[in-house]
């Protein structure tokens, strides 16, 4: 994986961006009922996760929670982690004191013993890291033996198309754009690879791989006329099902030494 080196007005928008306590509100408000998000991401999620009574789940980048609620109402026990400790204040509120729930940068070693869950959930998240392979190594390690990752991440074709002029499509390159949250903007750096790096990296932490490009549910056809067609046209997320094999690969131990160790451990 080829990464391309960031100039000192990239590191200024890296520090800038993906701030989610400043905007926490009005993005859970933005994502609770929109057509992306609540009609299309996290119903493919809940589909690929199908039936999960009893399955230990760890919700990474849980946000304000709506994807934890769903698997916790479908009989999951949840535990939610997020690097943004006003997302979990939302998410507090909407799960109650009983679920899990710890702020966590998933840069950094997860706070879980080794093969704690059944399955992780990593929704929109994995795009916001230069490195995947410490994290995915440590996702890895949390999961038992035949465990799943479920992960979606903005589709690389999307993100090499969206940029004037066009990027080159086999690095791996950051982008900064703006969201609008209730009329301001929320700076947001994005990091784009293409497709085989993507698949390289989950192979290469130990788990096999299948990709899904679902459709958006139909019921948003009559709730969103104007955009439900480009949306089922067009590609926008791609979903990865990711299962767990032997903990034998060489790389898992190197990958999970890079990662930064708080003071302490």
């Amino acid at each position: 994986m080829t990464s391309v080196p960031e100039d000192r007005a990239q590191q200024a928008d890296l520090r800038r961006s993906n701030d989610y306590d400043s905007f926490a509100g009005s993005y859970a408000a933005e994502t609770e009922n929109n057509l992306v998000n609540a009609y299309y991401e996290r119903p493919a999620v809940l589909d690929l996760a199908g039936d999960v009574t009893g399955r230990r789940i760890l919700d990474a980048g849980c946000g304000s929670g709506p994807l934890s609620a769903a698997l916790r109402d479908r009989g999951a026990v949840v535990t939610g982690i997020d690097a943004s400790a006003a997302m979990l204040e939302l998410a507090r509120r909407r799960l109650g004191d009983e679920m899990a729930l710890h702020v966590v940068d998933l840069r950094d070693p997860l706070p879980f013993d080794d093969g704690a869950f059944d399955d992780v959930v990593a929704s929109l998240v994995l795009h916001y890291l230069q490195d995947w392979g410490p994290t995915l190594a440590e996702l890895r390690r949390v999961l038992k033996r035949g465990g799943r990752l479920i992960a979606s991440v903005d589709h690389p074709f999307v993100a090499y198309t969206i940029r004037d002029p066009r990027p080159e499509y086999f690095a791996t390159t950051s982008y900064t754009f703006d969201w609008r949250l209730n009329g301001h903007p929320a700076p947001m750096t994005f990091w784009r690879r293409p497709l085989h790096a993507m698949t390289e990296a989950f192979a290469a932490a130990g788990f096999r791989v299948s990709i899904s490009e679902p459709q958006p549910d139909p019921a948003a056809r009559e709730l969103f006329p104007d955009d439900f067609h480009g949306l089922s046209a067009r590609p926008c997320f791609l979903f990865f099902q990711l299962t767990a094999a032997d903990l034998t690969n060489a790389q898992l131990p190197q990958e999970i030494g890079k990662l930064k160790r708080p003071q302490g451990w």
